[in-house]
């Protein structure tokens, strides 16, 4: 999805050109786009009157911004003590298999998937566990995670 300009406008014309303001609108950015583009990035801080590198400081501190593009599903999955033992990490590799991605963590090519690595879901009794979306899903082993590859791409 391209950064428009009219599409920033929109989002910037519900804050009042005033640094508070800097999370917010970098979340509605995030929601909108899916990520923080660079220029958004740029944008937003001209209009909050925050300096650059403060707004990259934000965006790069706290866990929930992408500067990255991802994909339209992002896939966690556990491998936190309980579902390291039982498995977890065969069912990330099983994930990373499915999707294609040369190294540890990433985005397909196609924008459908993000996957990453969590220490923990908080759903230990149901390791190993793997989090779609906001759907939480346990109890998997490597048959499981390709079917849900498969359910996933269907949508």
């Amino acid at each position: 999805m391209s950064v428009t300009f009219k599409s920033l406008e929109a989002i910037l014309e519900h804050y009042p050109p005033s640094p508070e303001h800097l999370i917010s609108a970098l979340q509605e950015v995030q929601a909108r786009y899916n990520y923080i583009p660079s220029e958004a990035l740029t944008a937003v801080c001209d209009h909050l009157g925050v300096p650059l590198s403060r707004g990259w400081a934000v965006a790069t501190f706290y866990k929930a911004f992408s500067l990255e593009p991802k994909g339209e599903h992002e896939i966690s999955v556990c491998l936190g003590t309980a579902c390291h033992v039982r498995g977890g990490r065969n069912v990330y590799d099983k994930f990373r298999r499915e999707l294609a991605l040369p190294g540890e963590e990433g985005t397909t090519r196609d924008l459908k998937f993000t996957l990453r690595q969590v220490r923990c879901l908080g759903c230990c009794s149901m390791a190993p566990v793997a989090q779609v979306d906001d759907e939480v899903h346990g109890h998997l082993n490597q048959r499981k995670a390709g079917m849900l590859i498969k359910q996933y791409r269907a949508r």
